[in-house]
């Protein structure tokens, strides 16, 4: 482990990991909060500009499902913007819902993007950032900071994964993977387990 500014946190492969990661419990309980990551906020999500490319390019494959809403938007912006703290992101209906949400038939916000991955119409789940959210990832020049963004809104997701003994590490297994490879996760996750295996004692 290493200490950065006023947190102690794990270095992973020149990966800052917040120590959250390993105490919080998770997982995403839909029932309770209906999606509401995908609605609420200021900004749409962060995403690369490979990912924006990629947007482009599958938005007719999705635009069916998107909200009239979401379709003059995009029609208007496009499907991303830079904010006001200078990054690409994703671009937004009426100030917060994110251009690629739908909702299904009980109201329940999904995205689009990951609807069209999970019927098999393409390749592309979802930008990073969703994907792995509630963490979220920092570029430095010299690190990586992974940091969980701790909200309202996830407070059932946290109930939730205390009941199931579920930490926020193990419920990111895919994402985390998916970003940093398996060799690095496996290492988070003995970093996670040892770092708990010495607090409980």
């Amino acid at each position: 482990m290493t200490e950065s500014h006023e947190e102690i946190m794990l270095d992973i492969q020149n990966v800052l990991v917040s120590l959250d990661l390993a105490e919080r419990f998770f997982c995403c309980d839909l029932d309770s909060c209906h999606g509401e990551c995908c609605i609420e906020g200021d900004a749409g999500a962060p995403i690369t500009k490979a990912e924006y490319e990629r947007l482009k390019r599958l938005t007719h494959q999705v635009w069916d499902n998107l909200l009239p809403q979401a379709q003059a938007e995009i029609d208007r912006s496009g499907v991303g913007y830079i904010d006001e703290e200078g990054d690409l992101v994703t671009s937004i209906v009426d100030g917060k819902n994110c251009v690629f949400t739908c909702y299904g038939p009980d109201g329940m916000c999904q995205c689009a993007l990951e609807k069209a991955y999970r019927e098999g119409k393409t390749d592309f789940r979802k930008p990073i950032s969703c994907y792995l959210y509630p963490v979220r990832i920092t570029e430095y020049p010299t690190f990586t900071a992974v940091n969980y963004h701790r909200w309202k809104i996830c407070r059932p997701a946290e109930k939730l994964g205390r009941k199931l003994g579920i930490r926020l590490y193990q419920f990111l297994k895919e994402p985390l993977t998916a970003r940093f490879g398996e060799a690095w996760y496996a290492e988070l996750a003995e970093a996670c387990e040892a770092y708990l295996a010495d607090t409980a004692n």
